[in-house]
Order: structure tokens, then sequence, then C-alpha cells
């Protein structure tokens, strides 16, 4: 048993200094005590916007799988998770339910590309999406797969339950 702890302790080590040595830009995930982790921001949205904008042209209308992390098939949750993991090397969680409580949550009228949109669909318990600006954000719907929706839609405008800034920007 002291040999498998010690193991576990030697692991978690490297992994804290295999991370800590990494050369990708890192950007500020915001908790709802205000702390940030990670290592830098980019101040500048608009290239935000266009990284999510270049990511999502690759994905636009792969089918909606439930639990899928492929272009064969991808959810909701697994495609934000994907944004914020690829574009900016963010720890993230992988579920809805978990998203509904990362970041700090915004006013609608805050939103900036990269934040995350959530909803409460009747059909489904929970969907996310990630904001893009303009009104529009992407996700993964279950009927249409990767696509661009606009928050001023009827079916949106009733669904929605909050926004909330994963990103410090």
């Amino acid at each position: 048993m002291e040999i498998l702890l010690k193991f576990l302790l030697v692991l978690s080590a490297m992994a804290v200094f295999f991370s800590c040595s990494q050369k990708q830009q890192r950007l500020n995930i915001i908790n709802d005590n205000q702390q940030t982790i990670s290592h830098s921001k980019i101040s500048d949205i608009n290239t935000v916007k266009n990284l999510i904008l270049k990511e999502f042209k690759g994905w636009e209308g792969t089918p909606h799988k439930m639990g899928g992390n492929s272009k064969r098939g991808i959810d909701c949750s697994g495609f934000a998770h994907h944004i914020y993991t690829k574009l900016f090397n963010l720890n993230v969680p992988r579920t809805t339910r978990q998203f509904f409580t990362t970041g700090i949550k915004i006013n609608k009228t805050q939103l900036k590309p990269g934040d995350l949109v959530a909803f409460k669909p009747h059909s489904y318990p929970r969907h996310v999406g990630v904001y893009i600006g303009n009104n529009k954000f992407i996700h993964a719907s279950t009927t249409k797969g990767v696509m661009m929706s606009d928050l001023s839609n009827p079916y949106w405008i009733k669904h929605y339950v909050m926004s909330r800034r994963i990103i410090k920007n």
C-alpha cells in the first residue's frame, strides 16, 4: 500500500511539472470565487472569435451523438469541451451539468466571444454552446449536429438559462 501511495505521489508531481513546463499559451479560467487558474490571458476578443470560428468550420455538420467526442459524432458538452481544451488549453468539464457551474455567471448583455451559453430545453435536461459574437453561438444540436444558432431565435430565448464566462479576457 505504501509503495502504491509513493507511486501515485510521484505521478502527481510529474503531472504538475509537465503541465507547468508546457510552452503553449493558456487563458485564465474564472471561478466563482474570482480566483484564476492558468498562466496568461488573451485580451483581443477578435483573436478568440477567429480561433473559435476557424475550428467550427472544421466541425460544422458533424452529427450529434450522445457521449461522442469525434467527427463521427459529438454532443454539446463534448463540442464545448473540445473548443476550450484544443484552442485554449483549458481544463474544463466534459458534462453539461458541470459546465453550468464553471466560470462565473454573467448577464446576457455582457457576452463576449468564448463565453458559454446554457439552456434547459423541455426535450433535454441541459444544453450548452459557445458564444461567438453578434448574438450567435455554436453548439452540437441533437437534430442538426454542429451548427451556428442565433440567441434571438424564439426557441433559444424560451430555453435560455444563463451565460458563464470561462475565459478571462
